[in-house]
């Protein structure tokens, strides 16, 4: 489990395809990891297989190069980094699982002198709601107030621009989004109880 609240960032160094794998290889400034942990890459659940020096790799399974943006890394990609949460630590931003739900392509980037509001297509949007919680890219942001049938947007707060990858997107970039997983298990009650 993750907080949303990213540690660092990291630079991919390399991507080696194997099959139906990728072994990526990215160098970041974490100390102390671990071979067999789990850490987010923007956003996606991955296992620590490799760690020397600055650099620790993870091998990336075919469906999650299909479903993720992490089949479109490349050397020099800068991606968002958090490694799992402890169970004494704070949950300062919200449960994220780090089970990416869906592609988002960014509809568009408006930068303030103080923030930055993208929007985002709302392919699951009946999971969002105004002042709720969702990941992108596996930061924890607030959703705007504004949530409209096929989107919705997000603001950047000054501390987001400077230490996440947000502050690198345009327009048609793809993010990995997440939405709150208690509103799935509402929806999915809800659902259930319906078609008794």
């Amino acid at each position: 489990m993750f907080t949303g609240l990213i540690e660092t960032m990291g630079k991919v160094r390399s991507v080696r395809r194997s099959g139906s794998l990728a072994r990526i290889e990215i160098e970041s400034s974490i100390k102390g990891l671990e071979v067999g942990e789990s850490i987010a890459v923007n956003g996606v659940c991955q296992t620590v297989v490799s760690f020397r020096g600055a650099v620790f790799g993870c091998d990336v399974m075919q469906e999650t190069l299909r479903s993720t943006t992490l089949g479109r890394l490349r050397r020099g990609s800068v991606v968002n980094l958090e490694r799992a949460v402890k169970a004494q630590d704070r949950l300062g931003g919200h449960i994220v699982t780090g089970h990416v739900d869906c592609v988002g392509r960014v509809l568009s980037v408006v930068r303030r002198p103080y923030s930055v509001e993208i929007e985002i297509p709302g392919d699951l949007i009946e999971f969002v709601v105004p002042k709720g919680s969702v990941a992108v890219n596996g930061v924890s942001l607030t959703v705007g107030p504004d949530v409209e049938d096929n989107r919705f947007s997000v603001n950047l707060i000054p501390h987001t621009i400077n230490n996440t990858n947000l502050s690198l997107l345009k327009p048609g970039d793809e993010v990995n989004v997440e939405v709150d997983i208690i509103a799935k298990y509402v929806k999915n009650f809800m659902d259930r109880h319906d078609r008794k």
